[in-house]
């Protein structure tokens, strides 16, 4: 068998002792992964980006992450679930193409093409889903746009189309985002919960990386007994495959 094969249920040991409880029966984000005791979620409205990011589609317990050519991912101790979204058969849904996916496919549910847009890393500049349209709003087309921006945008276009946001301050939907020379790396924020007592607030990450692959609910390396969820702190953010700081957080406008 494959190491990935043993990464979930790997998972399952550590949380033995741990106080965060997961129904694997469950089909969603918000679902699946209860919040550590003594934590709460807070309502979201139904319109906005944290509700539709709580409720992306999962696949089935213990399912391994694939890449765009089929093969399975086999790095131990990353994800612990893996979102039921397509990623095409091209070698383009990598960390930045993911995050700017999820972002576009909660602007085509809402039926907002007009807000669909991102910039090319060659000149900084925005390419509009309506431009691109010219009136065919059809999902295959809206895909096709999709990989054209994957081709001509990376981290670095979207760095620079982000907005810097205090750690204080996080939201569901937020980016940890590293340019990085060759090429840098973005994780999601896609759940939150706080306890009420103590106000301490923690959050769920996801990530698609290189190759292109599934995006990925990450493990927490650093706590096996709050993992996946991590500890909001003012501190350096360690992730399976890339390590973060607080000022690399970033916002999409409207969020």
């Amino acid at each position: 068998m494959s190491k990935a094969f043993f990464l979930p249920i790997l998972f399952v040991v550590l949380n033995t002792v741990a106080q965060v409880k997961i129904d694997k029966s469950a089909t969603t984000i918000s679902t699946r992964f209860a919040p550590p005791v003594g934590f709460e979620r807070k309502a979201t409205e139904s319109n906005s980006f944290a509700y539709y990011l709580r409720r992306l589609p999962l696949k089935p317990w213990n399912s391994n992450v694939l890449y765009f050519d089929g093969r399975t991912k086999n790095t131990p101790n990353v994800y612990v679930s893996v979102v039921d979204l397509g990623i095409g058969k091209r070698d383009l849904h990598q960390c930045a193409d993911a995050v700017m996916r999820l972002r576009a496919e909660y602007l085509y549910a809402q039926r907002r093409f007009e807000e669909i847009h991102f910039n090319f890393v060659a000149d900084g500049k925005p390419r509009f889903f309506k431009n691109y349209a010219k009136g065919d709003y059809t999902y295959p087309k809206f895909w096709k746009y999709m990989e054209y921006i994957f081709i001509s945008a990376n981290t670095r276009s979207l760095h620079d189309e982000l907005k810097p946001v205090a750690m204080s301050k996080m939201q569901i939907g937020d980016v940890f985002i590293q340019k990085g020379i060759p090429f840098g790396h973005a994780v999601i924020v896609v759940d939150m919960a706080e306890n009420p007592a103590t106000g301490q607030k923690v959050y769920l990450l996801a990530q698609s990386y290189m190759p292109a692959q599934e995006i990925q609910l990450l493990v927490n390396p650093q706590n096996n007994s709050l993992s996946p969820w991590y500890e909001l702190k003012n501190e350096t953010i360690t992730t399976p495959e890339w390590t973060f700081e607080p000022a690399d957080l970033r916002r999409f406008a409207g969020n």
